[in-house]
């Protein structure tokens, strides 16, 4: 894929008016199925005409009309998820039906325009590939190794002590693994070997 894909710094709103229905588009970032009907639990009105969703995490992606016509809702809001190039993200647009019919036409721009305007002011931030690696260090050298992961832009994701050291599982962008195997067999003179664990 050339262009890179973003997710949401944190939950948005946008509302608007449209013949005089209100539709309102609740926005967030998630990283699981159980985040995504969380967010939808949690945006959704129970005294709202309808509440139609989607989300998109990685090649999972879930959309719902929730009684609007089939197609109208559900997915013009995952159009405007997958056309504004985001990953990881669940939105609920609500709708308080105004009176008006807006036609099935009408429909797929109210939702599908009300959740991209959502995102498109949405502040985002770019998605990197991690990767995990898992590496014995003996007690002598884990300071130093502790101190030098920041180069890397890693972090401990599990630390077990054993008899001789400690069994270490870091958690980096998948861009500065090559880097970090080098380093770590360099600060361990070759006493530690990082191993890719994905």
């Amino acid at each position: 894929m050339t262009e890179s894909l973003h997710t949401l710094a944190g939950p948005c709103r946008h509302q608007e008016e449209i013949r005089k229905s209100r539709f309102l588009a609740l926005a967030a970032p998630v990283e699981s199925t159980e985040q995504a009907l969380a967010f939808l639990r949690e945006a959704g009105d129970p005294t709202a005409t309808h509440n139609c969703w989607a989300w998109r995490i990685g090649q999972d992606y879930r959309f719902n009309d929730d009684g609007e016509p089939g197609g109208t809702a559900g997915r013009p809001i995952l159009q405007a998820i997958e056309g504004q190039a985001m990953d990881r993200v669940m939105v609920v647009v609500t709708r308080w039906y105004g009176g008006t019919k807006l036609g099935a036409g009408g429909l797929v721009r109210a939702y599908g325009g009300t959740a991209a305007e959502c995102l498109r002011r949405a502040e985002r931030v770019p998605i990197v590939a991690m990767a995990r690696l898992g590496l014995h260090c003996e007690f002598a050298g884990l300071a130093l190794l502790k101190a030098r992961l920041k180069d890397w832009q890693a972090e401990v994701a599990s630390e077990t002590f054993v008899a001789d050291g400690v069994q270490l599982e870091l958690r980096l962008p998948e861009n500065r693994v090559a880097e970090a195997q080098a380093r770590i067999t360099d600060l361990s003179r070759g006493h530690s070997e990082a191993r890719r664990l994905d």
